[in-house]
């Protein structure tokens, strides 16, 4: 891998690092794709003059690769126009089973939803195909077993045989599901939520369940080994999630499940030393975050190494949302994970007079959280919402 010089800046304008990056095949799909690639979360917070800046940035680093899974029409069109004109340099992993339903973000198996959905993802974008369809999120063995012999399967096949998608990929945070996923024979690519945390969970264990943080092993766990070694003999590729624990808790002491904190190079390190790993997708909000990581490019070997931070020492409660949205729609129409990462923000920095600004202008509050309990149904992570809503209705007043 050839090291970079220092980071280019120009007056009034930040530019990535000039391509050094290093390229490893997406498994038996014949694509070489970035080993470190881009999230869609942040472009729903930007214009399009921003989607454009962001995206100049990651091409510009050598990044070739984007996960799509937010159903937010802002996303979708923000992407749209900042590949516009060079949609033949990014590899698109798009979700399938997404929907914007109600002003939320939503997972569905209804078919004629999943149909509204993907259309609606390849106009925003511009183009008449995406090269990985990633079946949203499947997280129990039920469910798989559900998927395998349903009407939204064949619709993802029909899909591949127009050539609407050229891959076919499942996303999941249970490592059983993803093992059972890449023994089917039809899986080309798994999206899986993995990093130092994540890896020493017993079973199929679903990050931040109810005391799986409290169970952490000394080691892998057997069933990840399992996932880990058989898709690399198998070649299927796996493009990680949650690189950085999800919200970056990794990143921090007080909030990482090991009890001491990562820095991104070790993070993304520690990922991409398996040989099965094809990429690791990393949520950026913009540019200065994306620079931030990609210092992992020209970063040393002693500041990537992640041996000396691997032993525990302690573990977390559980029940950490990671803003993935997962759990909408909220029938009260609560933004769910932004409120979450507004009452984290509040709790960890203090509540300022800007971020109650924020909160007053969302469309709906925690304090009309009724506890009905269907967003806890969808978690992957755990989280007492409920509980979350009424410590946010005190924080913030409503």
């Amino acid at each position: 891998m050839i090291l970079l010089s220092a980071l280019v800046l120009t007056v009034g304008c930040k530019q990535a690092p000039k391509n050094s990056m290093t390229y490893r095949p997406l498994g038996n799909t014949g694509l070489e794709v970035s080993e470190i690639s881009i999230g869609c979360g942040g472009f729903e917070k930007l214009d399009s003059a921003g989607s454009i800046a962001l995206m100049d940035m990651a091409l510009d680093s050598g990044m070739n690769y984007i996960d799509i899974y937010d159903a937010n029409p802002k996303t979708r069109s923000n992407i749209g126009a900042a590949l516009k004109g060079r949609r033949d340099k990014m590899i698109i992993q798009g979700h399938i089973g997404t929907i914007f339903k109600d002003g939320q973000h939503t997972r569905t198996r209804d078919v004629e939803e999943t149909k509204q959905g993907f259309e609606d993802l390849l106009q925003r974008l511009g183009t008449d195909h995406i090269e990985v369809g990633m079946i949203h999120i499947t997280d129990s063995p039920d469910e798989w077993n559900e998927l395998e012999s349903s009407p939204f399967l064949e619709y993802v096949f029909q899909l591949k045989k127009e050539g609407k998608i050229q891959h076919i990929g499942v996303s999941s945070h249970n490592a059983e599901v993803a093992l059972m996923a890449a023994k089917s024979g039809w899986i080309e690519v798994i999206m899986f939520s993995l990093n130092p945390a994540f890896d020493r969970l017993r079973g199929g264990a679903i990050p931040w369940d109810e005391g799986a943080m409290d169970n952490l092993q000394g080691g892998i766990d057997p069933v990840r080994v399992e996932l880990y070694d058989y898709c690399a003999t198998h070649h299927i590729g796996i493009t990680v999630m949650k690189t950085f624990g999800g919200g970056g808790r990794l990143l921090d002491e007080k909030t990482s499940p090991l009890g001491v904190a990562f820095t991104p190079e070790q993070c993304i390190a520690y990922c991409l030393a398996k040989p099965c790993i094809a990429t690791c997708i990393l949520g950026v909000d913009n540019t200065e975050e994306l620079l931030a990581d990609l210092h992992y490019l020209h970063a040393t070997e002693a500041e990537k190494d992640y041996t000396a931070v691997m032993q525990p020492a302690k573990a977390d409660k559980g029940g950490q949302c990671t803003y993935c949205n997962h759990c909408s729609p909220c029938p009260q129409g609560i933004p769910i994970a932004k409120v979450n990462e507004m009452l984290d923000k509040a709790q960890n920095e203090g509540l300022t007079p800007e971020l109650q600004a924020q909160y007053d202008a969302l469309p709906h509050h925690a304090s009309e959280c009724t506890h009905c309990g269907s967003c806890m149904t969808r978690c992957p992570f755990g989280v007492d919402v409920p509980q979350k809503m009424d410590e946010a209705a005190k924080v913030f007043g409503k």
